[in-house]
């Protein structure tokens, strides 16, 4: 079986097992923005806590964030962690999409791939967030890898565990379909096997949907 077709196995495995994810929950394309940087070394509960906070005084849109001062957007998005740092990264990510676009995500968008390095110039968007805004807010087709992904291809002899997030990356957009309904899927599947058997300390691998794949 050759590396696309473990890929793909696997897919199948974690989607018979879990289910379809649906991720990510947002109504609006920006409000993925949002999330993904506000998800940063925080928890998905949290993120949504401060998302409330900023529906709730309807600013959830570009132009609107934009014009509040950054410490009240601080004090809004507390529940996310890192208040002042998100709050900064934010203002610099609405700088990057009101000074490139005046606040339009879909003309900012629609210049595809080619946005990923302009993305990862703004301050506090790593590769991670960047791709997460690609994929799942642009609808763009590249592959979010986050350390759930490294650690379950590391522990089953994929990648080696010094491997970067280009080389993981690379390995599934090599390796599968360019497709990003499917990209969108099998990150979260992902994310679920990761938070569920494929743990940083004691994994259950006994019980694993992927033992013996």
């Amino acid at each position: 079986m050759n590396r696309s077709q473990r890929l793909i196995e696997l897919y199948h495995l974690l989607l018979n097992h879990f289910g379809p994810q649906g991720w990510w929950p947002a109504k609006t394309s920006f409000e993925v923005c949002v999330g993904a940087i506000l998800t940063q070394n925080t928890n998905w509960q949290n993120v949504e806590k401060a998302i409330a906070n900023l529906r709730r005084q309807d600013l959830l849109d570009p132009e609107a964030l934009w014009r509040v001062p950054t410490d009240h957007l601080a004090h809004l998005i507390r529940p996310a962690g890192y208040y002042n740092l998100k709050a900064r990264r934010l203002k610099n990510f609405l700088e990057f999409v009101m000074e490139g676009w005046q606040g339009d995500l879909e003309a900012m968008f629609a210049e595809g791939l080619s946005l990923r390095p302009r993305l990862l110039a703004v301050s506090g968007i790593g590769p991670e967030t960047a791709d997460s805004i690609l994929l799942y807010a642009g609808h763009l087709p590249i592959f979010v890898v986050d350390a759930y992904t490294k650690r379950i291809l590391h522990r089953h002899l994929l990648v080696p565990e010094e491997a970067g997030y280009q080389e993981i990356q690379d390995f599934f957009m090599e390796n599968l379909p360019e497709d990003v309904q499917l990209y969108q899927e099998y990150h979260a599947l992902l994310v679920a096997l990761g938070k569920n058997f494929c743990l940083k300390g004691r994994p259950r691998c006994p019980q694993c949907p992927a033992k013996g794949w």
